[in-house]
């Protein structure tokens, strides 16, 4: 059984998140609290950069972390796929279309399915890290030849 997923998706799904909203709130409180003299557009200044900085990184985490899964492994014939305390498993023939993007922050890979499952018709996970950073992961691209085999290309 070959793992697919980074240890890292951990620390993205929880920590990253936490650190993010705990800094705006921080630095909200530091502001607004500090001795020197705010006047009201300072202060309201100081709460739409904090709201904005919220809104546009919930909307970014939303699209791009939050529905990663946590772990993703090879287990020959099929995929699994754990996320939140509950499993599925996927064979190689279910998968319909493959997407790997490497130019996002983080990589994702993104299945599409035959049939719906608990984690819905679409799959998301990041691979893991690579050293060069731009250059496609071969552990990636050894199960994307192997759902092409399974379809029969």
């Amino acid at each position: 059984m070959k793992i697919l997923s980074p240890k890292s998706t951990f620390f993205l799904k929880r920590i990253f998140p936490a650190i993010w909203f705990g800094f705006i709130v921080i630095f909200l409180m530091v502001t607004l609290f500090a001795e020197s003299k705010n006047n009201n557009e300072d202060i309201m200044m100081i709460f739409i950069t904090a709201v904005f900085m919220a809104a546009i990184g919930y909307s970014l985490m939303k699209n791009l972390v939050f529905d990663l899964m946590d772990e993703v492994h090879d287990e020959g014939s099929s995929l699994l796929f754990k996320n939140k305390g509950k499993s599925v498993w996927v064979n190689w023939a279910d998968i319909k279309n493959v997407s790997y993007a490497i130019v996002v922050n983080p990589p994702r890979v993104t299945l599409s399915l035959r049939c719906k499952t608990e984690f819905g018709e679409e799959i998301s996970f990041s691979p893991p890290a690579r050293l060069i950073p731009f250059k496609k992961n071969k552990d990636i691209l050894d199960p994307i030849d192997r759902i092409d085999r399974a379809k029969g290309n």
